[in-house]
């Protein structure tokens, strides 16, 4: 039996309790989590200084529905996976040569004092492209011919908590919203019942997570990515023992029925309004969500292809097999952040036990999406903070060696969402120090990953301490090259 206002007496109790007690003595337990996907449909938006209201269209025809951004935090070497520099085994040993490095900029830790070291791995060329890739990642570069390859990204922070900001907020400060917050202010969800922008963090050793990078910054919380457990998912969603969804729903009905006669009463309030839809997704999620994040359904084929069947792979396997599952939801964003890239020392080692626990999956997570006719409107985007130097840091040898942090210089790639695989944009000096064709900004990324989405950067407007804020800062420039 669904609440009836006007017959208390069905397991409820008649006598007065205030609106406070009510709301916590519910003990829902879901708080804001995802609802930015149901404000937007229930037209809850409130009209916060001056914010344009999200109409879920875009400005011009979008290339991308989706996006997944594969961010490897740590920074992985340009020179070591996707810009291959010979003049780096020729001079191993010397010193930079003054012509080079009187073009780098006068930043710290860029290692202009220290001896070149050559690449501990090898390079071949893959695909009818013919693009050089690392024999880090013998699967992904079977699918070179899908990805676009940018040299050429740079900026000037040398320092990961604010490398990692300046990558997925395009500010070092940490204090704007993140770039999957703008893109589900501008669109909202496709999904009802999840989240809009989620967000999955794997081996965080190294340096920690930037909370930014997932933030609202000053955007209303609820464009906030979800960050969720990538083995138990959403927080919070799993039906209360003794309940079925015929009594929740019951029990959501009563609630909904008190706020709203207390609605009646104050008029017209937002905050109240949110709190209504709240209840309403968070029942949404607990019917939806666990199935979500239940991989049992898939093929002994598909968990093989993920590597879900090794130790190494595993995690981030089942990671990037869930984001598949989102985007197929309609989950606008997802975030799959892999820690653990930083190496000032015995790199080899490093960059082939951190390949070793992605290349599998994101291979599959490209093969998967093509199969499934969902490559083409989901935007895969991968990359870190920033590169590293060219030079050793340290007077160690051998193995041991490792790189300094180097951003002047540093490689990301693109595929899928209307994107022109089997091409490089951007090149870098000799080795690999600094762009001499067609250097980007982060700016410049977020400003072409916006356009694929049919976003223009200078349209998605909010108003902030009286100022109309963008999602690029100042406005980037879009690499129309990436859509060929």
């Amino acid at each position: 039996m669904l609440f009836d206002p006007q017959n208390m007496s069905h397991g409820f109790s008649t006598a007065p309790v205030s609106r406070r007690a009510m709301l916590e003595q519910s003990v829902l337990g879901m708080g804001a989590v995802g609802l930015a996907a149901l404000l937007a449909d229930e037209g809850l938006l409130e009209a916060a200084e001056g914010t344009q209201a999200v109409t879920g269209q875009s400005h011009f025809p979008a290339t991308a529905k989706n996006v997944i951004f594969l961010f490897m935090s740590g920074a992985p070497s340009q020179v070591d996976t996707f810009d291959p520099k010979p003049l780096l085994t020729k001079l191993e040993g010397e010193p930079v040569p003054a012509s080079i490095a009187a073009r780098v900029p006068n930043i710290p830790r860029a290692g202009l004092g220290s001896k070149l070291m050559a690449s501990p791995f090898t390079f071949k060329n893959y695909g009818e492209s013919g693009i050089p890739v690392s024999n880090m990642f013998p699967e992904t570069a079977k699918m070179i011919d899908e990805i676009c390859v940018l040299r050429s990204v740079n900026h000037r922070v040398p320092v990961h908590g604010p490398g990692e900001c300046i990558a997925l907020t395009g500010s070092a400060v940490g204090d704007r919203p993140s770039l999957g917050a703008w893109m589900t202010y501008g669109l909202g969800s496709e999904s009802r019942d999840l989240p809009g922008f989620i967000s999955m963090l794997s081996n965080s050793s190294g340096p920690a997570p930037q909370t930014p990078g997932w933030g609202n910054g000053f955007l209303p919380s609820r464009y906030q990515g979800t960050l969720v457990d990538g083995k138990r998912g959403i927080p919070y969603t799993k039906m209360p023992a003794g309940y079925s969804h015929a009594n929740r729903r019951e029990q959501l009905d009563f609630i909904k029925w008190m706020n709203e006669e207390h609605l009646q009463q104050l008029g017209q309030d937002s905050e109240l309004e949110a709190r209504i839809a709240s209840y309403e997704l968070g029942f949404r999620l607990q019917t939806s969500a666990p199935e979500v994040f239940d991989l049992k359904s898939e093929s002994a084929e598909t968990a093989e292809l993920y590597g879900l069947d090794d130790k190494e792979t595993a995690e981030f396997g089942r990671h990037c097999l869930i984001a598949r599952r989102l985007v197929e939801r309609g989950v606008r964003v997802v975030q799959l952040r892999n820690g653990g890239w930083d190496a000032h020392g015995a790199i080899k080692a490093n960059h082939t036990k951190r390949s070793r626990a992605t290349d599998r999956p994101v291979a599959a997570l490209l093969r998967d999406l093509k199969q499934r006719g969902l490559l083409d409107e989901t935007l895969v985007v991968w990359g870190g903070e920033f590169g590293r130097t060219p030079t050793t840091e340290g007077n160690v040898k051998g193995d041991r060696r490792g790189r300094d942090h180097l951003p002047t210089t540093y490689c990301m790639w693109m595929a899928g969402g209307g994107v022109k695989g089997g091409q490089i944009i951007g090149q870098t000096d000799e080795l690999g120090y600094t762009p001499v064709e067609r250097p980007m900004s982060p700016a410049d990324l977020h400003a072409t990953l916006l356009h694929a989405l049919g976003l223009d950067q200078h349209k998605l407007v909010y108003r902030h301490n009286n100022r109309k804020e963008i999602a690029t800062v100042l406005g980037g420039e879009v690499v129309s090259e990436v859509f060929g």
